[in-house]
């Protein structure tokens, strides 16, 4: 076994590889609208979103290095592979890599074209020519990224991050030094409930789920780089969690400023990535905007080769007939597919499957955590996992629009989190079950 051990650069790069992959859509276009329509509630809303967004993502990290990758092994092996099947689907080709692909479309591209509109049909379908072209190749060069797995930390975290990050302070340094105008009033749910709000608009960057599925990835390319051993691996991983939660942290904050900030520049925007535009125009005219579609193209490219990797990898894990690079090649064409969806409409179908699945996730980290205080850790990792999905298939039905109204009586149903009491309860049931005398204590 080698026992490698990280120099401090590559140990750097690793965790900016890390925070670039989780830097990307969503992270960039939901913090400036929650902060705009939080307005002076802004401080509460920012700390629950901190919460889904970089503290959830960063003990998932630590938790998949804690579980050695295997943070589904006390599953049944069906449930296993259903769940983390529908987390790569959810975080591959359905929802967020043709996400980052569409974002950095609309704002990275978009507004240095005049003909965005021009439009032709296939089969009853309508595509955006100019949308269609640069999916096709922002998808190819991630495909190409993807295609050599093995060189990503090289690629990613030493060469693009760093140029993201310089990028991404210089937007920063601007929030604080050129604020838009005074922060507004609370819009909506953010006059009454701006903690749980903001919790729930942390689901929509994915990261928790993408903490799941980066963290075994990471643990992959440690040992491509010769760190066999499972102690090692955990503290690289830990290291590199940390790096990423502190870059996240720093962008969100920012952007809530920007956006709570930022008055007339946001009136009348759906989603956050027209606030940062309108900004960036307002303040620095054609060369910010240069900036700003650098920073998102940089953002939105890393991302995808991070999921398009670990998606990849592990269908091929689980169908060796079908090699790494034909996967790599179906999943970019499937994103670039997907991606001429339009951005609006994959938010609004993406928004119920996030309520539903996202509950499971912090429900499988909260048992990981807590796996050798249970008497019969694989009976409490079922059980639990089983009542959050049974309350997140409420929350989720009722965020599509269907009829929930009979499961209103339940805490926290009206912010859409009727799954946490009732997944606490069970928790705190398995804890109390004592462990028959004479067994073993799990190590």
């Amino acid at each position: 076994m080698q026992n490698n051990k990280l120099s401090m650069t590559d140990t750097l790069g690793l965790g900016f590889m890390t925070f670039a992959f989780f830097l990307g859509a969503g992270n960039l276009i939901f913090p400036p609208l929650a902060g705009f329509l939080a307005g002076e509630n802004m401080s509460w809303a920012m700390i629950g979103f901190l919460l889904t967004a970089v503290t959830l993502p960063l003990v998932t990290l630590i938790a998949v290095a804690k579980a050695n990758g295997k943070v589904m092994g006390l599953l049944p092996p069906l449930a296993a592979t259903m769940l983390a099947i529908a987390i790569y689907i959810i975080i591959g080709p359905a929802f967020a890599a043709p996400r980052a692909g569409l974002v950095a479309y609309e704002m990275g591209y978009k507004p240095f074209i005049q003909d965005a509109q021009a439009s032709f049909e296939v089969a009853g379908v309508v595509f955006t020519s100019s949308q269609l072209l640069y999916t096709s190749i922002f998808f190819g060069i991630a495909m190409l990224l993807s295609l050599f797995p093995g060189k990503l930390l090289d690629s990613v975290g030493k060469v693009l991050t760093p140029i993201m990050i310089i990028l991404l302070v210089g937007l920063a340094i601007s929030v604080v030094v050129l604020p838009g105008s005074d922060v507004a009033a609370a819009v909506g749910d953010y006059q009454t409930n701006p903690l749980t709000k903001g919790i729930i608009e942390g689901y929509n960057t994915m990261d928790t789920l993408a903490s799941l599925i980066f963290g075994m990835l990471i643990i992959d390319l440690l040992r491509k780089k010769g760190v066999d051993s499972p102690r090692e691996q955990t503290k690289y991983l830990v290291r590199a969690a940390f790096i990423a939660a502190g870059g996240l942290a720093f962008v969100y904050v920012s952007l809530f400023y920007l956006g709570a900030t930022a008055g007339d520049l946001a009136v009348g925007a759906d989603n956050g990535g027209v606030i940062l535009t309108n900004y960036v125009n307002y303040q620095f005219g054609a060369s910010g905007q240069l900036l700003l579609a650098a920073v998102v193209t940089l953002a939105c490219l890393t991302t995808v080769v991070g999921l398009v990797s670990a998606c990849a990898e592990y269908f091929n894990e689980l169908m060796p007939s079908l090699s790494y690079k034909l996967l790599v090649v179906v999943m970019s064409v499937t994103c670039a597919v997907v991606a001429n969806v339009g951005l609006a409409q994959l938010i609004n179908i993406s928004i119920p499957v996030l309520v539903t699945i996202y509950p499971v996730a912090i429900a499988l980290v909260a048992v990981t955590y807590l796996t050798e205080r249970f008497a019969q850790p694989a009976f409490a990792h079922r059980m639990v996992l089983s009542v959050a999905l049974v309350f997140g298939i409420i929350d989720g039905l009722k965020a599509a629009g269907v009829n929930m109204s009979m499961f209103d009586v339940m805490p926290l149903s009206a912010q859409g989190m009727a799954w946490l009491i009732p997944t606490a309860i069970t928790i705190f049931a398995c804890l109390m079950v004592k462990r028959p005398r004479g067994e073993a204590v799990l190590n």
